[in-house]
């Protein structure tokens, strides 16, 4: 059995800040409310938090990779004023049929696909199947599942539209929480209750 750290893998749209479509420009970024102090407990709970999201602006042409970094800059400020941490953050810039060279490809790392996950355990040396993965869309929960950890919907963002998308592709998430505020409380209790057992 990997004696890897586990790890809670964050969408970033709909789930840590308020979805906004095709978020190109830092000043309309917004924190959900309760986002850093669930990401806060998160660190303090020993896991490793990452962001896992889909940005496949890039290769619409909508945006560059360039354009986000003040973007996730300011993800990390807003996050870092009330004391929470992200280890790292991971995006997926490509589209399989849309866009632009040399985007418009199939790659591994574009959820439902579990490339991003993977990438984060084989640089942190994570165990997965230990982990959780926290997003508002049915691919999120598809991601999770196909890394072999533990997706959590969240009915902010697209949430409610997602809820219905897993019931009818027959795809279960571990919990539905009513934001990330209360899938971290999953989370840790989840974690409190297998130590206590």
């Amino acid at each position: 059995m990997s004696a890897g750290r586990a790890a809670v893998f964050f969408d970033r749209d709909g789930t840590l800040n308020e979805e906004v479509e095709f978020l190109s420009r830092p000043e309309q970024l917004r924190l959900i409310p309760g986002a850093a102090g669930a990401v806060r407990s998160i660190n303090a709970g020993g896991f490793h938090a990452c962001i896992i999201s889909n940005q496949s602006g890039v290769a619409r042409g909508i945006f560059s990779e360039a354009d986000l970094v003040p973007i996730h800059a300011k993800l990390m400020q807003d996050l870092g004023r009330e004391g929470a941490r992200i280890d790292r953050i991971y995006y997926c810039p490509h589209h399989p049929i849309a866009g632009l060279p040399p985007y418009n490809v199939e790659c591994d790392c574009r959820k439902p696909r579990p490339g991003m996950l993977r990438r984060a355990a084989e640089e942190f040396g994570l165990d997965l199947e230990r982990s959780y993965v926290v997003g508002d869309r049915i691919v999120d929960v598809q991601a999770a599942q196909a890394a072999g950890a533990q997706g959590i919907l969240v009915l902010t963002g697209w949430g409610t539209i997602a809820r219905d998308e897993c019931r009818q592709a027959s795809v279960t998430p571990h919990f539905t929480a009513a934001s990330i505020v209360e899938a971290v409380e999953f989370i840790l209790h989840n974690e409190q209750r297998k130590h206590s057992a």
